[in-house]
């Protein structure tokens, strides 16, 4: 079993994927160093000398600069390795001369929901979307009182708490009313009550306005101020959500027709070397059978940009792709904070180095494929293949907007462990195997047998292209096991 994983043939760090003690051999590549001092798994060892000030390099890409020399064998960590990135950067596009979409592969078909206007969806829910956090708990409520109503093909009722809806301004007022707008459309969803309590900033014909055209059979309005009772209100409303909910079946659907979120949190060394690589060839995978993958966390392609910017389809997604980027790193700048203030101290205990370090291995979950198109937060997906999705790297604030964007289900790679869910069904593949062994009833799927030496990175997305369709046809996630599901709003301005 390898120790150690050279990624490219160009660095001049390897990684650990299990731990190597004081004095042992290492060889790889034609190398052979003997460690200087113990390498815990997934952190990195020098393998040749490195200057004080010279790039470190990994995955083919500097991750930071050296700030002390370092001779072979040597831990590359915090204490040694300083990050490269400042503020905006000016990009160039230049294509890939191979920017294709891949050969075409016919797709498998799942077992899923057919919806009126067409689309298709993987769960059949009752949904009751807050509009201001002062109803949260009369939601709630209203959830735990009406669980009778899950019966025959509905799959479940539920809501999402959240704080906002009121006393916010301008930007934040119509992001927090854009992101519930689009949790509402959200094809999973087969009835929605929308719960206003009718003071707040959000007022209901504002949100209709922003909801656009729908179906008065799949959305009630609720105003919890305008009735004695809310609660038998909201019971009578139910049941009629419940009678449209029922109708539904499920029945065979292309794989073509999903949309997959990919997201990464609580990261170790081994994320960019196990399960970011297999999402990523996973993402390839659906993109061939005409399917659609969402990747976003915008903080954490800072530094892996050589990845992922002339891989866009065209000049018009590489400008999308650019604005996104500089956006964000204003963003951090605005408020007086530094673009690289990352990795956290997980990330760091688990062999992070750098943000560079972070984004390398975070965009392998993008795999190979063109990007097709650029999107804003709350907007939907509507181009076949890779997206990018303006967002921030927060595990639960990302994960809510891929499913904002319209993403049946998320895959989310962790090598700390995390039990949180989005509103869509989330997958959790681990890093490594002592985490998917520890933490069984959070671990859905163990990328760890890629760095056990069990399996390839091309089998093991094979898994996983059988474990998305075995849950999009219905098989439940360790988290809806458990019952957790949570959104959480990106906001950025004052509250009054």
């Amino acid at each position: 079993m390898a120790q150690v994983i050279h990624i490219s043939p160009i660095d001049n760090v390897v990684v650990a994927l299990h731990p190597i003690a004081k004095g042992q051999l290492v060889e790889t590549d034609g190398l052979s160093v003997t460690a200087l001092e113990d390498i815990p798994q997934g952190h990195k060892m020098a393998v040749k000398p490195i200057r004080a000030g010279e790039d470190v390099i990994k995955y083919g890409f500097p991750i930071g600069h050296a700030t002390e020399d370092a001779q072979p064998g040597r831990w590359m960590h915090t204490h040694n390795v300083k990050t490269n990135l400042s503020g905006e950067v000016e990009y160039s596009y230049n294509p890939a001369c191979d920017l294709a979409p891949l050969p075409h592969v016919e797709p498998e078909t799942f077992m899923g929901f057919r919806r009126k206007d067409g689309r298709a969806a993987i769960r059949n829910e009752i949904w009751i979307i807050p509009v201001v956090g002062c109803v949260n708990e009369n939601a709630k409520k209203m959830v735990q009182d009406n669980q009778d109503l899950v019966t025959g093909s509905i799959e479940g009722l539920y809501t999402f708490p959240h704080p906002f809806g009121c006393s916010q301004t301008g930007h934040d007022h119509a992001q927090t009313r854009k992101l519930l707008a689009a949790l509402v459309r959200h094809p999973n969803a087969a009835g929605v009550l929308v719960l206003h309590l009718g003071c707040e900033n959000i007022q209901p014909d504002q949100f209709k306005a922003e909801l656009g055209e729908y179906d008065p059979d799949r959305v009630k309005f609720l105003v919890c101020q305008d009735v004695e009772d809310e609660f038998a209100a909201a019971r009578k409303l139910l049941e009629e959500l419940a009678d449209y909910a029922r109708q539904f079946e499920r029945q065979p659907i292309p794989v073509s027709e999903l949309v997959v979120g990919m997201k990464c949190g609580g990261s170790d060394g081994l994320s960019g070397i196990t399960a970011n690589p297999t999402i990523g060839r996973f993402s390839d995978m659906l993109g061939q059978r005409g399917g659609s993958t969402v990747l976003t966390e915008v903080p954490e392609m800072f530094g892996a940009e050589g990845f992922l910017m002339n891989r866009c389809i065209n000049r018009d997604v590489f400008v999308k792709a650019e604005q996104m980027l500089n956006g964000f790193k204003n963003y951090f700048i605005s408020h007086n904070e530094v673009v690289y203030d990352n990795p956290s101290p997980g990330n760091k205990q688990g062999g992070i180095t750098t943000l560079e370090d972070k984004s390398c291995g975070c965009v392998q979950k993008g795999g190979t494929a063109p990007i097709m198109d650029v999107i804003g937060y709350g907007d939907p997906v509507v181009t076949k293949g890779l997206n990018m999705l303006y967002g921030p790297g927060n595990d639960l604030v990302s994960a809510t907007a891929m499913t904002a964007a319209g993403a049946h289900m998320i895959l989310f790679s962790t090598g700390r462990g995390t039990p949180f869910s989005a509103p869509a069904p989330t997958l959790k593949l681990s890093t490594n195997t002592p985490l998917a062994e520890k933490k069984p009833g959070w671990i859905d799927f163990n990328a760890g047998v890629i760095a056990d030496g069990k399996k390839t990175i091309d089998e093991t997305a094979q898994d996983l292209l059988q474990l998305v369709i075995d849950t999009a046809s219905g098989k439940q996630t360790k988290a809806e096991i458990n019952g957790f599901r949570d959104i959480s709003i990106f906001k950025d301005g004052v509250v009054l």
